[in-house]
Order: C-alpha cells, then structure tokens, then sequence
C-alpha cells in the first residue's frame, strides 16, 4: 500500500450485498472509490494525517440506494393544493377552497394527487365536480398517479376543449356518453402530458405548472429529498430532449448530488430522426453523474380508471379489458427495431395482457435480431398472470416494480385497483416472490410522486405488503425478506440499468456510494424500518449529507 486513503469509516456494520465479502467492519476510499474493506483492527493502516475518519459508532452501513423509477423531474409541486390523503369529494373542495381562500387573486388553481376512490360511486371526475368550489378560476388537477387529469369548466373554456375535441397533445378527452360534451377527465396525461410535445402545449396555453422555472423547482426539490432519503443514483424513467437541460442546469448550481441516470420518452410516433437525437443524446451525456441512453415507451394506462390492458374483462363488465396502446404485432416491430438499435427499453405495463404483450415484444426481438445482453424492463408489474412468472428470467427481462404500490390501503380490497380487477384475480398482484424465486431481477423502486421516495417504505411494504399503520397483509405469500428487498433497491436496480461494475454493492474498486443508517433494518422488525433515517450520505467518498 502506497497511498493512505482520502476517507475511512470505521467501527460499523457494513452490509456489503457482495456474496464475495459479505460483512465487514470497515472501510477505506481513495480517489472516490472503494480502495479496501476489512475487519475494525486493520483500518489504522489506512489513516494518514490528512484521511478523513468516520466513526459509525456500530451502526448499519448499506450501498447507497439506486432507484430505479423516480420521477425527480416530475416532483411535487408546493404551489399546488395537495390532495394526498383525501378520501372524500368533501375534502377535496374543502382543501381547494382553503386554497383559494388564501390566495384570492389566483388566476389558476393548480392542484396534485387526487385519489381516484374519492369520487363517489366508483366514477370518473367531472367538471361539474370542481365547479361549485373553483368557480370561474380555472382548475387543474392531477391525479396521483398523473395518468390523469381533471379540469374544471372555466380550464375547459380556456383550453378551448369542446364536444369536437378528442385527441389533445396533452391527453385524451373523455366525453358524457349521452351528451357528447367534455366531462373534464383528461386521460393518457402521462403518455401525452408529460411528453415534449404536451408541455410545449400547455405552457403555450399559459399553464403555470408546464414552465420551465417550476420545472426545475420540482427537479431541485425532489433531488435533495432523494440525497436526504440515501438515494445516491436516481433513473429518471421520462424525459424529453428539452428537458436534459434542466439537469445540466442543477449540475452547475451544485444541486445534483445523486447520480442519475435519465431515459428518453418514446411515444408513438416517434421519427428516425428523432432516434438518431436520442443515440447522439446518449453519447454526449454518458459520464458518471448524468448518463442519458433509455428510451420509455408504454404498452397500457393504468387499473384505477379501467386504462390497463387486462386478459380477461375488468369486474363487473362483460366485454371492456381496456385497450394497449399499440397493436401486439406493431409493438413487436417496434421493439425489434430499437432492439436492433441498440436500445435497452422501458415499458410501463401494469395489466396482465399489456405485460404478456411486451414479454412477446421481447421475444420476438430475440428471435428477430438474436440473443443479447439488452435487459429491457417490465416497469411496474402490477397484475402478471402466473403463466408469464418464468419468462422474465428466459427472456433476460427485469422486473422493476415499486413495492409501495401493492399496500392494502392503495390497492388492496376496498380501493379501486382491488375493485377493478376482481378477488379472483387478487394472486396476480404485485408476485414479487414469484419472480424473484422462477430467477428474475428485481429492480426496485418508489415511483416518485406516485408514492413516498423514502427506500424505507418500500422496503418495509416489499417485507409486509401491510399498510403504514400495520394490520393485516394483502397477499402475504409475495412478500419478500430484508436481504431480497435490499438487493433489490441497490444490486438488482444496479443491474438493472448496467451499472452493476461500479454500483450496487460495497466492492474494492467501485465507486464509494454508501449510507449510515439510524437503525440495523436487517435485524429489527419491519414495523421499525418506519421511521430508520440516512445519517451519513456518501456520493464517491464525500460525505454529501449528514442528519
């Protein structure tokens, strides 16, 4: 050894996620990355005058976290009325009109996460929902999963929305099927809202929430959060070209501390020209902190308003199982030739037909181009038909699923996605041990804003698939253990994303991305993971943040 190392941290318990060395009590970093780890009583080698000292005072030590669908870009919104929590049509208007009560002179009312299950009787929101409380100041809603959106009569007005719209470059409009007239439920808002050609469109129609500045302030938001919560590499899964420069923007102010790694947005449509912008996109950002290379595409919507792509009918109808968004054979075509590109690919599919559909896509591309390393993504995985559990490992598909989602309390009986599909159905929800033991990757997730950010609560739902306040379990037998769960939100995600050579795991050689926890989460019962904070956050051997 010639050089002492830049940073130690001793006295710790270091989970490693490296079968090869798969505890350890301390380590050594040089030059940003990993130079040596070992027992306590060998690290005083690696101390020089100026080698910064850690003392983990034996606490818990993991890789910092990777998740693997985060949407920091998307971000929550402070100038908007939040609606988390509200379970009531009631509370909605009663937060709305607190809102607007301290802001008088608003010109729009801007407002996130709506849960579907508040609208009474199982129905989609209408205009008419909205008005008594907004008046003539124009609404605009997102729903919590923002696949959605709900405007109230005076943003139908503004946006000009009639009974002769239909297709909008921000979403669907959905239409009384008596009347023909707008409802003002706006659907497809993440396949069209969020895209380059939606914003540009709602920030021309004076949108707040579409400009640039609160753009970037729901970015640097949620950056620090994911710095807060151990996050050390973030995958945007959604971004257009003209959104690249916001991170090179928070790059330079110094906000980006988490890695990240940003895919492109590929709807349909899409030109070959535009893919010739994303490779050269993918070669100009390709360093350690921002690399830019997979494409989002999506195969179905979502359960909560009957979007998902589903093999047999949704509970209670007799022919709808909702729609994908290309037709099976054109899809195939198409994932074979970015396949054949060179692309790995993210495909959101939440319905058990529109999962069975990529799995397809993905087979057809191997037999189409032959065999490679492409690890394209199932993202999501919601309602997966036992029959497609092994094709994952034997197509080399990731499985990138967000445990937060399958909580009794989102998804379980009594809400909407529970509902929807049908008890009968119910075993085909979220199979996260299903996959992981037919040998699929995990790549783990929160779904940022869908759900919390915090890793802790995915990992205490991926333990117990119980809500936050305990109580029974939904669907216990897909549960997975603390080291499954973990693996999944650092080496799985890792993989995932090829990163596995630098990332995932506390390894001599790789980058010294780690985190000190409050509290040992492989040994105390889950109902204490709730609540285990991020005291040390290190990017590359530098202490980035400290509770």
């Amino acid at each position: 050894m010639s050089r002492t190392a830049d940073l130690v941290l001793r006295n710790a318990r270091i989970h490693t996620v490296d079968p090869d060395l798969p505890e350890a009590e301390a380590l050594a970093v040089l030059d940003g990355r990993i130079a040596w780890l070992g027992a306590d009583s060998d690290a005083a080698a690696w101390v020089g005058p100026d080698t910064t000292v850690l003392d983990g005072a034996g606490r818990r030590v993991l890789p910092g976290f990777i998740d693997a669908h985060n949407h920091v870009r998307l971000g929550s919104d402070d100038a908007c009325v939040q609606l988390a929590g509200v379970r009531t049509l009631a509370g909605i208007h009663e937060r709305i009109g607190s809102w607007l009560a301290a802001n008088p002179d608003a010109e729009w009312i801007e407002a996130e996460a709506f849960d579907y299950s508040a609208i009474p009787d199982g129905r989609m929101p209408r205009a008419s929902d909205l008005d008594p409380v907004t008046g003539d100041v124009p609404a605009f809603v997102l729903s919590y999963d923002v696949h959605t959106a709900w405007l109230n009569s005076a943003a139908l007005k503004r946006f000009e929305i009639t009974r002769d719209s239909d297709i909008l470059p921000f979403g669907r409009v959905d239409k009384d099927e008596h009347t023909g007239e707008p409802t003002g439920f706006i659907k497809d808002f993440a396949v069209r809202g969020l895209s380059r050609d939606g914003h540009r469109a709602l920030r021309e129609l004076g949108l707040p929430w579409a400009s640039a500045d609160r753009q970037y302030g729901r970015l640097v938001k949620s950056l620090d959060d994911a710095i807060r919560f151990g996050i050390t590499t973030v995958v945007e899964p959604q971004n257009s070209l003209d959104d690249l420069a916001l991170y090179t923007r928070a790059r330079h102010e110094g906000r980006l501390r988490s890695r990240i790694v940003a895919a492109l947005f590929h709807p349909r449509g899409t030109t070959a020209a535009e893919l010739d912008e994303f490779a050269e996109a993918a070669r100009a950002y390709a360093d350690d902190r921002l690399r830019v290379g997979p494409l989002k595409l999506y195969i179905d919507d979502v359960v909560e308003p009957r979007t998902a792509a589903l093999l047999e009918p949704y509970s209670g109808c007799r022919h709808h199982r909702g729609e994908t968004f290309y037709p099976a054979e054109e899809f195939a075509d198409l994932l074979a030739e970015l396949d054949g590109r060179g692309f790995q690919c993210f495909v959101h599919a939440t319905g058990d037909r529109g999962i069975r559909t990529v799995l397809d896509a993905v087979q057809h591309a191997r037999a189409t181009n032959g065999e490679r390393d492409a690890r394209h993504q199932v993202v999501h995985v919601e309602c997966l038909d036992p029959a497609d559990v092994s094709r994952f490992a034997e197509l080399g598909v990731v499985a990138c699923m967000q445990p937060r989602h399958c909580a009794p309390e989102i998804a379980g009986p009594g809400q909407d996605w529970a509902e929807n599909v049908g008890e009968e159905r119910w075993h085909k929800a979220w199979p996260m041990r299903s996959l992981f033991e037919a040998g699929a990757v995990l790549a783990f997730s929160s779904d940022w804003n869908v759900a919390e950010m915090d890793p802790m609560v995915g990992l205490y739902t991926a333990l117990t698939r119980a809500s936050l306040a305990g109580g029974p379990s939904w669907i216990p037998s897909e549960t997975v253990d603390v080291e499954t769960a973990i693996h999944g939100y650092t080496m799985g995600s890792a993989y995932a994303n090829f990163l596995e050579a630098e990332r995932g795991s506390l390894t001599v050689g790789k980058v010294a991305d780690f985190v000190v926890l409050s509290r040992d989460i492989l040994s105390v019962v889950p109902a204490d993971i709730l609540g285990t904070v991020c005291e040390i956050v290190a990017v590359g051997g530098s202490v980035v943040h400290s509770a």
